[in-house]
C-alpha cells in the first residue's frame, strides 16, 4: 500500500475507532482523518494514539449551533477542545466545515467565521495543528459556506489558515489546473473519491476508478504542483453501502495506491 494513502473514518463511522483503525492496519493503510465526535471517549483516544496507524487529520464541524451569523461562542468553544485532542492523539492537522451562513451575505460570512475562529487559530498554532476549510457540494449549505476552490481558498486567507482540497466538489471546475495551483501552496490534505455521471443522492461517492472524474490526471497535476501531503478516501453514499463499506474501501485503497505507485509519488 502507498505510504500516502489514507481512509476516513466516515465510510466505517458506525463502528468503534478501534475497529476502524484496525480495519486500515488490516488492508495495509497508514494514515487515516478521524471524525471529532468518535473521539469523545477515553477509549477511542487511547485506540487512536497506540495504533500504528498514524492520524492524519481531524474531521470537526464548526459553527453548527446553528449557524455563522447566530453562534454565540460554542463554535469556538468546542474547536478549542478538538485541539486538544488533535495534540492528545497526534493529529498534526483539523479540516473544518464552516457551519451555513445563516442570513449573511457569502463576505459576512467570510468575516463571521475568521472572527469566531481567531482563539482558535491561535491555540492551534501554539499546538503545531495546521487548521484547514474545505470546499463542498452546495448540498452542504445548511453547515458550510465555500463551495467552489477558489471560495475556499478566498476563505482560507481570510481566516489566515490552511485548506483541505475536496476533489469530488471541484472536478468540473474550470481551469482546474491553475485553481490547484493556487491553493496547493496552502493544501494541508487532498481527498479522493469518484463520481458516477447520473448520480442524484447526496452523497454519492464511488471508488477511485469506477467513475467519470479523471483521478489519474488531476492526481497527475497537483503531484507535479508540489504537493507532499496525503491522499484521503472519503466514501459514503448509497453506492458504497450497497457494496459494503470495508470491501469498497479496500478497493478503493488498493486503487489509488495503484495510481500513485504510476505516477510516482
Amino acid at each position: 500500500m502507498h505510504p500516502r494513502v489514507s481512509l476516513h473514518q466516515v465510510a466505517l463511522i458506525t463502528e468503534p475507532t478501534a475497529d476502524f483503525l484496525d480495519f486500515c492496519r488490516s488492508i495495509g493503510v497508514q494514515h487515516c482523518t478521524l471524525a471529532a465526535p468518535c473521539l469523545q471517549t477515553k477509549e477511542a483516544r487511547s485506540a487512536a494514539r497506540e495504533s500504528p496507524v498514524q492520524i492524519g487529520c481531524i474531521n470537526h464541524l464548526f459553527a453548527l449551533h446553528p449557524d455563522l451569523e447566530r453562534d454565540t461562542g460554542k463554535a469556538a468553544a468546542n474547536l478549542l477542545g478538538v485541539i486538544e485532542v488533535a495534540a492528545e492523539v497526534g493529529a498534526p492537522a483539523i479540516y473544518l466545515l464552516t457551519g451555513g451562513r445563516g442570513a449573511l451575505s457569502w463576505e459576512a460570512a467570510a468575516q463571521r467565521f475568521a472572527d469566531l475562529l481567531a482563539p482558535c487559530r491561535d491555540a492551534a498554532q501554539r499546538a503545531g495543528i495546521r487548521l484547514l476549510v474545505e470546499n463542498a457540494s452546495p448540498l452542504n449549505a445548511d453547515i458550510h459556506m465555500a463551495h467552489t476552490l477558489p471560495d475556499a481558498v478566498r476563505l482560507a486567507r481570510m481566516a489566515a489558515i490552511d485548506v483541505c482540497v475536496e476533489l469530488h466538489a471541484c472536478w468540473t471546475e474550470s481551469d482546474l489546473r491553475g485553481k490547484l495551483a493556487d491553493a496547493m501552496p496552502l493544501a494541508g490534505l487532498v481527498q479522493v473519491s469518484d463520481y458516477v455521471l447520473g448520480d442524484r443522492s447526496t452523497p454519492c461517492r464511488a471508488v477511485p476508478g469506477d467513475g467519470a472524474i479523471p483521478l489519474e490526471a488531476i492526481l497527475c497535476d497537483v503531484l507535479d504542483l508540489g504537493y507532499t501531503g496525503l491522499f484521503d478516501l472519503e466514501l459514503v453514499g448509497p453506492r458504497i453501502e450497497a457494496e459494503g463499506p470495508r470491501e469498497a474501501c479496500t478497493r478503493a485503497a488498493r486503487a489509488l495506491s495503484d495510481m500513485l505507485d504510476r505516477l510516482g509519488a
